[in-house]
């Protein structure tokens, strides 16, 4: 199947009871058993769920992977991934990433004894410089949150898999419609599906996907055992967005163009963070490894004025200041003090997260409207 049908019938099978076309919600705890052990493949829901097990399928599906999970948020499935490790393994991470993850991984697994590496990665040859014998996971996004860099999936994996070392993506900026790490040769593919994925700003989940069964089982285990689990609602919630992932990034990525255009050409606009411009940075590598060039866009003002920033973010009407990214609807934020406020200052401005910068989640409404916004917030 090609990637549009894909969302729509991926994995899917209609519901064996009685022909329903889209997975009926089972908000149950428990199922009947014949005998000890006699069941359907389904015994208790924190382990499996049907409406879940529906919904995994579906994550596999989209992501050219073998075996999906889905967890309560997407920091609930990072955290799975670092519960393969032990004390005394080490992970290098780019330096310029969410907020949450950087809080769960020096806040909580660095008091485990995981050492943490937080380096630049635009150029992927870099990444080899911190590979240890103790080094079992290179943690990536791209594009970033919230500076949009761009990092070379296919080089970082054939570092990754000359070191014998774990190559994860967390590809939510990207959505699969843009972006498949499984095929540039990661190994793991996270997603917090509270996004784009969602699309529609009522569900928090999170979604790993991989290929190999080693591995998946080793997930499945923890997430079982830890039961950081999402409940049925969600899941049906989360197929529902699946289904029209393709139109809706279509027309993010149409909006996102406008938008950042519009604001490169802004005179009051210092710089304007998108993959699709020709002078961003691997440019050239978001071209061969995207599809498009996503709805997610980063801009500073001119003098870097904090305060001309917080006017601008609660001068927008159609945008709407809030957290998350990712909804139908346009949200504006601004992660010094937001997304990203638990990165110390100094660590924070030495990726580029500003105090006048802003993130803009470009929605799908019309561009005409989203343009005039900016314009009277802007002044």
């Amino acid at each position: 199947m090609k990637f549009n049908t894909k969302t729509i019938h991926g994995g899917q099978k209609h519901d064996p009871a009685y022909g329903a076309v889209m997975p009926p919600i089972y908000q149950t705890s428990t199922y009947a058993q014949s005998t000890p052990g006699g069941h359907k493949g389904f015994e208790y829901s924190r382990t499996h769920n049907p409406t879940r097990q529906a919904l995994e399928n579906a994550f596999a599906s989209i992501e050219n992977g073998e075996y999906g999970l889905a967890f309560g948020s997407g920091l609930a499935a990072i955290d799975a991934v670092m519960k393969l490790l032990k004390p005394g393994d080490e992970v290098i991470s780019t330096n310029d990433l969410y907020g949450g993850t950087y809080r769960l991984f020096t806040s909580i697994f660095k008091n485990f004894g995981i050492k943490f590496n937080f380096i630049g990665m635009q150029n992927a040859s870099n990444i080899e410089d911190y590979i240890t014998e103790n080094t079992k996971i290179i943690w990536v996004e791209t594009p970033t949150n919230p500076m949009m860099n761009i990092i070379d999936i296919k080089a970082t994996a054939e570092i990754a898999k000359k070191h014998n070392v774990l190559l994860a993506v967390d590809n939510t900026f990207a959505t699969p419609y843009l972006q498949q790490p499984l095929d540039l040769g990661a190994d793991l593919v996270m997603h917090s599906a509270t996004k784009y994925i969602g699309g529609h700003s009522d569900l928090v989940m999170g979604a790993l996907i991989v290929k190999d069964k080693e591995l998946a089982d080793k997930l499945y285990f923890i997430q079982n055992a830890s039961g950081a689990v999402c409940g049925p609602q969600d899941s049906f919630l989360a197929l529902r967005g699946i289904k029209t992932l393709h139109v809706r990034m279509q027309r993010h990525c149409e909006n996102g163009r406008a938008v950042a255009e519009y604001l490169a050409s802004h005179p009051k606009i210092e710089k304007v963070y998108w993959p699709g411009f020709e002078s961003h940075p691997n440019h050239e590598i978001a071209k061969a490894q995207m599809k498009d060039f996503g709805g997610m866009i980063s801009f500073v003002t001119k003098g870097n004025d904090y305060n001309e920033a917080i006017k601008i973010v609660e001068n927008l009407k159609v945008f709407t200041l809030a957290e998350s990214l990712g909804g139908v609807e346009s949200l504006c934020g601004h992660p010094a003090s937001m997304t990203h406020a638990s990165i110390p200052k100094e660590e924070r401005e030495n990726t580029g997260v500003v105090d006048s910068l802003i993130r803009l989640s470009v929605g799908i409404e019309d561009e005409e409207d989203l343009i005039n916004d900016l314009k009277q917030a802007i002044g």
